[in-house]
């Protein structure tokens, strides 16, 4: 079916759904609710919530993406997909009290350092004891791009923006730590991306 001409959309999300996927179904086998963060035009919240009925999705994204999100959710979702929510990661109230699991993907090399480290403090407040967080994306590791085409598009988005840029995994580790969450698992897929896998720290 064509996509209307004025509903956002994004050729990666689609690209890039299935290989997610995958992970999101081995990870997130037990019922729960999913925060996503970043939701942007709304394909993966569809797409993933309808495949994965036993989960409640939750999108979110600033204020200013909600319509574009709505549209997508227009497109006959299923009752566990309920309408987003306007998140701003360095608010200090979240919109969502608790969750079992959080989904983000393509944000971490836009955000900058505060608001990254804004992100994961939310998610040290929000994510239940051994909730899962699934980051989608490009990343380094240990001081190394996983490819050139990485090396590249962190160069291009550094030039746009200083405070952009793709982020190494050791350094986003650091900041995880200190709010709670550990890494648990890198994912490997397609394109040179990972899905980093955090664990939140049981409460001691």
């Amino acid at each position: 079916m064509p996509i209307p001409a004025d509903r956002p959309y994004a050729p990666a999300c689609d690209e890039n759904r299935d290989a997610i996927l995958a992970v999101l179904a081995r990870h997130w086998s037990a019922p729960g609710t999913v925060l996503e963060i970043g939701a942007g035009t709304g394909q993966h919240a569809l797409y993933f919530a309808t495949r994965l009925r036993h989960l409640r999705w939750q999108a979110t994204d600033v204020a200013a993406r909600l319509p574009g999100i709505a549209q997508w959710l227009a497109d006959a979702p299923p009752p566990t997909l309920p309408a987003p929510l306007a998140l701003d990661v360095t608010q200090a109230t979240w919109p969502l009290a608790r969750a079992d699991y959080a989904f983000s993907a393509n944000t971490a090399h836009i955000l900058g350092w505060p608001q990254l480290a804004a992100l994961f403090d939310g998610l040290g407040r929000v994510l239940a004891d051994g909730g899962t967080f699934c980051l989608y994306g490009p990343f380094a590791r240990d001081g190394r791009h996983t490819a050139p085409s990485n090396a590249r598009f962190d160069a291009a988005l550094r030039r746009q923006d200083p405070a952009m840029g793709v982020r190494d995994t050791v350094d986003l580790a650091r900041v995880a730590a200190a709010a709670g969450l550990d890494l648990d698992t890198v994912e490997p897929m397609p394109r040179d991306n990972l899905v980093l896998v955090w664990r939140r720290r049981a409460a001691v």
